[in-house]
């Protein structure tokens, strides 16, 4: 029999989800600053030292200050994955696991986007991969809840089909919303390329998946209070409708106010927070 250590796991799985989000609005702010290049090279800071001295500016202060919450980053994934493995649970096992080895792959993939000069298509596979990450670590949180693996779907099969089609519709935002930054103003250096795709037509697509998105997401709540489903899986869709209703809101104040780099990040806050309401949404309706 394993351990109970479900309490300590509890905190573990919260310092996992709120460590992802702080590295995803951390990311924000090197790139938002222009100091995607503050450090030029990777593994090392410089091409002589793996930390800034001696050319220290803000830029390479801000990018090498991101590279330095890995450290953060991995203190909580070990924690995690060794409260893990001594609760003797296969399944916290594996997505501890999952969190603990997506650290150093995140840190290469970061690498490579700074070794390939802030290829914009790199920054956005970096960037949703730690939305991925928030997602793992919202499953981890709701293992842990469960007190179990999980089990079949017990929803009726209309209301997990719309809830996968829901959290499809997100992930469809999240990806289109990183072309379109790849295609605007922030590269995160003032020499960094663009993907040369059309700013408007991009942000046009977004908008119209943000509708569906949100339209999916309202009919999902609907659904569920008609089906009577769970008071935790209406809590779930509802707070994801109202973080969609807040991320709407400053996508479109940012789009027409010219992309103001405060607003900005907060919208890659909020993007990070729609990984972990859709994660959450579509964990609890399975069980409505």
């Amino acid at each position: 029999m394993g351990v109970n250590l479900t309490p300590q796991l509890r905190r573990f799985a919260w310092a996992s989800i709120v460590a992802n989000i702080v590295i995803v609005v951390s990311g924000g702010a090197v790139r938002l600053t222009g100091s995607g290049l503050g450090c030029p090279t990777w593994p090392r800071c410089t091409e002589e030292s793996f930390t800034p001295h001696g050319s220290l500016s803000l830029h390479s202060a801000i990018e090498f200050g991101n590279r330095m919450l890995t450290f953060v980053l991995v203190a909580v994934a070990v924690a995690t994955f060794v409260a893990a493995w001594q609760s003797g649970r296969r399944e916290l096992r594996q997505v501890a696991l999952v969190l603990a080895l997506g650290i150093p792959a995140q840190a290469v993939i970061g690498g490579i986007s700074v070794l390939t000069d802030l290829n914009p298509w790199v920054v956005s596979f970096h960037l949703l991969c730690s939305m991925a990450m928030v997602g793992a670590a919202v499953l981890l949180l709701h293992l842990v809840d469960r007190d179990g693996p999980l089990a079949p779907a017990t929803a009726v099969k209309p209301v997990t089909g719309l809830a996968w089609a829901t959290f499809a519709a997100g992930w469809a935002v999240l990806y289109v919303g990183t072309v379109v930054t790849g295609a605007g103003p922030h590269a995160g250096d003032k020499e960094a390329p663009r993907n040369g795709l059309d700013p408007l037509q991009l942000s046009q697509l977004h908008a119209d998946l943000v509708f569906l998105f949100v339209g999916l997401t309202i009919g999902l709540l609907v659904v569920l209070h008609v089906t009577g489903a769970s008071a935790a899986a209406k809590r779930a869709a509802r707070l994801l409708l109202i973080v969609e209703i807040a991320q709407g809101a400053i996508g479109f104040v940012q789009y027409f106010t010219d992309l103001p780099v405060v607003l900005v990040g907060f919208h890659m806050l909020g993007a990070a927070l729609i990984s972990a309401a859709m994660t959450w949404a579509v964990l609890a309706t399975r069980e409505a």
